[in-house]
């Protein structure tokens, strides 16, 4: 377009007078300048001054050409290098009033060419302040997607340390009901020991006792293969960890710090394994302790637990306000896990499945499924 506007002016010119080869090479230069502006700014803006001064010198006037000197000034604003940008905003400021004074307007007053010059001046500035202001706001969406994609690593990062924190305590947990089953084992072994020539019934019912707690300790075992325990101090007293039939108790500590809760038991309870049991416990721990802490006020939640033929269902909700699965995700740092990270990594431990997120009409469902496997 602008090639075209500056063939029209060299038209126009060589009808009324002979038009001089440089201002035709001139014009040619910057529309060139033009084309080229993008891949090379900086040398674009060095190129429309020289030419500048150069229809300074061989006296070209003013012809369409020179709206080349607007855009390479505004591009280099918006792309090029910080010197470039402040070149072009003093040539630009500067320009009108040099091409004043070469050539002065006829028929003109003082006043008149000072507020020509103003006019002619603000375009200049208007080209270099809108394409700073590109400049600026790329730099900050730039900015922005930096921080979105860090805040993404560290989140991440965030889940991993979680991850390995929750296997890791969860190996303690499970350790802990392996060693003691393990002590049931020996302490029934000694006491059919005694009694085998004496009463050889309950030395059979001992060893029956045996059998099924040692299976259950090598399915414990089993489960405790490829976590990861790491910077864990040894030995230690090793104590039964909580399971269903405390869940009672849980409940009315919950109850008692403020929490209505409604406790409904379905099917026909039966002995499980101690990871099953240990599980379904912590899992409706971790989930009243949330509805406690983003339930607000006048919150109430319900917990049924079901035994199925061969399952165990838990389900648990609230309705209250409830919070985002992010900070549920990412929440929980309470001393009993990391909220939902930590409840997959237990049901994932049992073979279970769950299911958890805001429910319609507002609150938070937590639903688990835990295989069951009747203890010996």
């Amino acid at each position: 377009m602008l090639a075209g506007l500056a063939l029209l002016w060299v038209v126009e010119a060589s009808m009324g007078r002979e038009v001089r080869l440089v201002a035709v090479v001139l014009c040619a230069v910057l529309c060139a300048a033009t084309a080229l502006r993008r891949r090379a700014p900086e040398k674009m803006l060095l190129v429309v001054t020289a030419v500048g001064l150069l229809q300074l010198v061989t006296d070209v006037g003013l012809n369409p050409a020179d709206f080349a000197m607007l855009v390479v000034i505004y591009t280099c604003a918006a792309n090029g290098a910080r010197w470039s940008s402040w070149l072009g905003l003093v040539g630009g400021l500067c320009a009108p009033t040099i091409a004043a004074v070469r050539w002065p307007p006829e028929a003109q007053t003082q006043w008149q060419t000072v507020v020509s010059v103003c006019f002619m001046t603000i375009p200049f500035a208007l080209a270099w302040v809108l394409g700073d202001s590109i400049r600026t706001r790329r730099a900050y969406y730039a900015q922005l997607e930096e921080r979105a994609a860090r805040l993404e690593r560290e989140r991440e990062a965030q889940a991993k340390v979680a991850v390995a924190g929750e296997r890791a305590r969860i190996a303690r947990e499970l350790h802990d009901v392996v060693a003691h089953n393990v002590s049931v084992m020996v302490v029934q072994a000694d006491g059919a020991a005694y009694v085998l020539d004496a009463a050889p019934e309950q030395a059979k019912q001992a060893l029956e006792t045996i059998s099924g707690t040692g299976r259950q300790a090598l399915a414990e075992m089993r489960r405790l293969l490829g976590v990861l325990r790491t910077g864990e101090s040894e030995g230690g007293e090793y104590v039964p960890q909580p399971g269903v039939e405390q869940l009672t108790d849980l409940i009315e500590q919950v109850r008692g710090a403020g929490l209505p809760v409604d406790f409904k038991v379905a099917g026909d309870p039966r002995p499980l394994d101690s990871g099953v049991e240990l599980t379904a416990y912590r899992i409706v721990q971790e989930a009243l302790t949330n509805t406690r802490k983003h339930g607000g006020e006048h919150v109430g939640a319900t917990v049924r637990l079901s035994y199925a033929d061969t399952e165990l269902d838990l389900l648990i909700e609230d309705d209250g306000r409830g919070a985002g699965r992010e900070l549920y995700e990412t929440g929980g740092a309470d001393g009993l896990g990391h909220g939902l990270i930590g409840m997959r990594e237990r049901v994932g431990m049992v073979g279970g499945r769950l299911d958890a997120g805001p429910r319609n009409g507002g609150g938070f469902r937590v639903s688990a499924v835990l295989p069951l496997k009747p203890s010996r």
